[in-house]
Order: structure tokens, then sequence, then C-alpha cells
């Protein structure tokens, strides 16, 4: 198993050996310097738990091992080796350590690594804790004591993931708030985001934003189905004064009416220049179809009615054709 004190001993006497470097033995500890800053770079740029880019340094027929370092040589298994991989080729693979705490790489990709946000289904649970299916072959473990809730088999939860330096090992937490930053909100109105959904609230649905910052889709401007665990493209409706952030799923102001009427006009030229739908189409009908309320989606028709683009029927829009067919 791998030991970070052992490691850490390991470079400062290494630093400690660098001091000596004389005239008379130059050329010597200029050669030992080279190799160990060499080491020192791939101890500092590896990260557990995270993609890494490493050297092939030796073929066997259960695998191949990669340059690791301090850490030593990783294994990649053979079924995880690609194809025509040889000795000193580099390889972007993630770091894990195995059930008997080994370092392990993978060209196998998971569904969050460490320092990210995702939702996972648990998948059995023991005395430990809960174990998360998280696109490995080794399970995702959260300990009851980060569990704010007791989870239970077949629910999905939304984590995050860290790397325990007490156990040397990564796990996974479910009481996020200590690893959201409550406070950094540098962002502008308008702005595009990335957003997980976390909880679901009688204001609506809590988000994480950009996997840092939390943000808030209220119940009303929401028309499409949202579930927790899901990731969405959304936008910075408005930065609050206490920092906190309202968010919406389609651009604000004009130019959320200027994207639906393109989609509007994409779904005309779909469905033969017709679309079933009036003034007395129920905003459900609306909201299922297009993702937006009653009262958007007629600012975009409107929109296209003044530029002379459709016309407005008793059983529907049509569109109208042009002179100058493309």
């Amino acid at each position: 198993m791998w030991d970070f004190d052992t490691v850490s001993n390991s470079l400062r006497d290494k630093r400690i050996e660098l001091k000596r470097i004389t005239l008379r033995k130059f050329p010597v500890y200029v050669g030992k310097a080279v190799t160990l800053l060499h080491n020192i770079y791939f101890y500092l740029m590896i990260e557990i738990g995270k993609l890494n880019t490493l050297r092939v340094v030796k073929e066997l027929d259960f695998g191949i091992y990669l340059d690791g370092a301090e850490l030593g040589e990783i294994l990649m298994p053979i079924r995880y080796v690609p194809e025509n991989c040889k000795i000193e080729d580099l390889i972007e693979v993630f770091i894990y350590l195995d059930s008997e705490d080994r370092l392990i790489a993978t060209t196998q990709i998971p569904n969050a690594m460490v320092g990210q946000f995702a939702g996972m289904e648990v998948v059995s649970v023991n005395e430990v804790g809960a174990f998360l299916d998280w696109g490995l072959q080794k399970d995702l473990l959260v300990p009851f004591r980060e569990q704010k809730v007791k989870m239970e088999e077949g629910k999905t939860y939304v984590v995050y993931v860290y790397f325990d330096s007490e156990s040397n090992r990564i796990a996974a937490s479910a009481k996020l708030d200590q690893f959201l930053d409550l406070e950094q909100t540098e962002y502008d109105d308008g702005q595009e985001v990335d957003l997980l959904i976390y909880n679901q609230t009688n204001m609506g649905y809590k988000a994480i934003v950009n996997n840092i910052n939390e943000g808030i889709l209220y119940q009303n401007e929401v028309f499409q189905p949202l579930h927790k665990g899901q990731k969405i493209k959304g936008f910075i409706k408005k930065v609050r004064d206490d920092g906190k952030l309202d968010l919406c799923l389609q651009k604000p102001g004009y130019e959320k009416v200027d994207e639906l009427s393109d989609r509007i006009l994409a779904y005309l030229k779909k469905n033969e220049g017709f679309l079933n739908v009036t003034d007395k189409t129920p905003p459900d009908v609306i909201s299922q179809m297009f993702n937006v309320s009653k009262k958007t989606f007629k600012k975009a028709v409107g929109a296209l009615y003044r530029k002379k683009v459709v016309k407005l029927e008793t059983d529907g829009i049509s569109l109208i054709k042009s002179d100058n067919p493309e």
C-alpha cells in the first residue's frame, strides 16, 4: 500500500541531498539532480482520483506498468491496455486504488473524479457504509459519517468525490455544503453555466453551478421534467444582493425569444409548415412541446408574425412560403 509519509520523507531526504552539490562533484550531482527533479515533477503532477498522462515502462502478460515516479510503478490490467501500446508510449489514465489498496491505472472514465459532484446509484450497503456505481470495477464508498440520510440500495444520490488522506482512499460524501463555495459568485446575468440538479424543494430545484456554487431554479419557471443527478445547461438569471444565484433554463430576455423563434421555425419546416397551436391551447401542451411558458411562446410567435414569417390561422400557425425558396 502506498504510504504518504514514506513519500514525503523520501522527497525531504532528496532535497537535503541536492544541497550538497559542490563544484568538485558537479557532474555527478547534476545528473542526480536532473533525475530527482524529473521524479519530483511527476510526483507532484500525479493525482490519485484524476486523469494523468503516464509513460509505459514495462509490458507483461497480465498488463503494463506505468511510471509513477516516487509512487512506484503503477499497474494497468490487460483489459484496459490500448491496442498497439508499447514501452515509452504516453497514455492518459485514471488512477485509483483497488480492493487491496494497490494503485491501478485504467482508461475507463468514472462518473465523477476527485473534486467533482455527480449523481450515482447505490448498489449495496454494509456495515461500513453505502457503495455507489461510479463506472469502475470497484464501487465507491460513502461512509456512514458522510451520509445526510441513511442511503438505500437502488436509489440515486448526489455526492462529492474526495481523497481521504487519513485512509489513503477515494471516497464520496453526501454532505455537499462543506464542498460548495456559497460566497464566490462572480457571474454575469445571462451567462451560460453547467448545472447539476441535486434537490427539489417547494420553491423549485436546487442546482450545483459549474461544480462549485449553488443556485435555484424556481418551480414556476421550469417547463420540463428534471430529476436528481441530472446534468443540464442553464443560465444565470440574476445574481442577488446576498450573492445567491437565481437560475433559468432558457436564455433570459430577447435572446430567449430569438432562440425560441428559431425552434418554432424549425418545427414548422419539419411539419409541412403547420403547428397545431392556438391561443386556446393549454399551457402544459406548449410546455411539453417547447419547454417554455405560454407567455414566452406567444412572444416568440408574435416576433415571427411581425416579421411576416408566419400567419395565425383559426386552427394553428402556418409558415408563409418564401418567394425565393432555398
